[in-house]
């Protein structure tokens, strides 16, 4: 085993602090009682009392959330077909294009994905709003989704699928009796990347939002240049919270599942 030097755990220590300072103080200063987010005026909550009466801000949430869930759940589904047929249909005619379509996203700016999906949505004269949003998540985000699925196929044992085929299993039973249940993990995983790229997204939510459609993240810019709201921090570490909270759970399934699986040692 590598001992642990000094140095490693200062760099360690380092790193932590430098990713997570910045959310620790956040959340410290919801609790703020100053309006002043830059003075400390001791403890309070009312700044989440307010939150509840701050209608804006909380539509706002609420289209984000809604569109996270079904960006994320069109993505995922699409990205795990894109994934196998990758892996699965060998060199087939236009593989190359279509790869190269599932990958650039990935490179691309998102200035460029955002002006490109409001052209699009110019030139077919179709209305900017929820579902133009939903839409340009999906693009961006099922190529995240395609990329982890298919990183867990590559290495997916397919005697199994065989062994399975060979007692008289169909193709979509064996599919869905063997395949689905061993990458389900992956794909999990990747709706939950999909879930935090859509509900962290300004860029292209700003060309293809319309009016009726704001997510939280262009909220909150468009306040911000006013000057930060403590409702703002209030908000933030709620939504912090949820996402330790569906980590945490995630996690603890994982371990469950994990456990479940491995055999009894005597």
């Amino acid at each position: 085993m590598r001992r642990v030097t000094a140095f490693n755990l200062f760099a360690i220590v380092l790193g932590i602090v430098f990713l997570y300072l910045p959310i620790v103080v956040l959340v410290i200063y919801s609790f703020n009682a100053s309006r002043l987010v830059a003075v400390w005026g001791g403890w309070s909550t009312q700044w989440y009392a307010e939150l509840a009466g701050d209608a804006a801000i909380l539509s706002a949430a609420s289209i984000s959330l809604r569109v996270a869930l079904v960006s994320a759940s069109l993505a995922t589904l699409l990205g795990t077909l894109a994934a196998l047929a990758l892996v699965r249909f060998g060199r087939f005619r236009g593989r190359l294009l279509f790869a190269s379509m599932i990958y650039a996203p990935l490179v691309m700016p998102e200035v460029i994905t955002g002006l490109s999906l409001l052209l699009l949505f110019v030139a077919l004269a179709v209305d900017r709003g929820f579902w133009t949003v939903v839409i340009a998540h999906t693009t961006m985000a099922a190529c995240f989704v395609t990329v982890v699925v298919q990183s867990r196929l590559v290495d997916f044992d397919i005697s199994l699928e065989e062994a399975a085929m060979d007692l008289g299993a169909p193709p979509l039973r064996t599919f869905l009796t063997i395949t689905l249940p061993l990458i389900l993990p992956a794909i999990a995983a990747a709706w939950m990347l999909a879930f935090a790229l859509s509900l962290d997204d300004l860029v292209i939510a700003s060309f293809t939002t319309g009016p009726g459609a704001t997510t939280l993240p262009i909220r909150i810019y468009s306040e911000v240049r006013l000057g930060v709201k403590p409702e703002i921090n209030a908000v933030c570490s709620i939504f912090i919270a949820v996402v330790c909270v569906a980590v945490l759970t995630a996690s603890l399934v994982a371990k469950l599942t994990a456990a479940r699986g491995a055999p009894t040692r005597l």
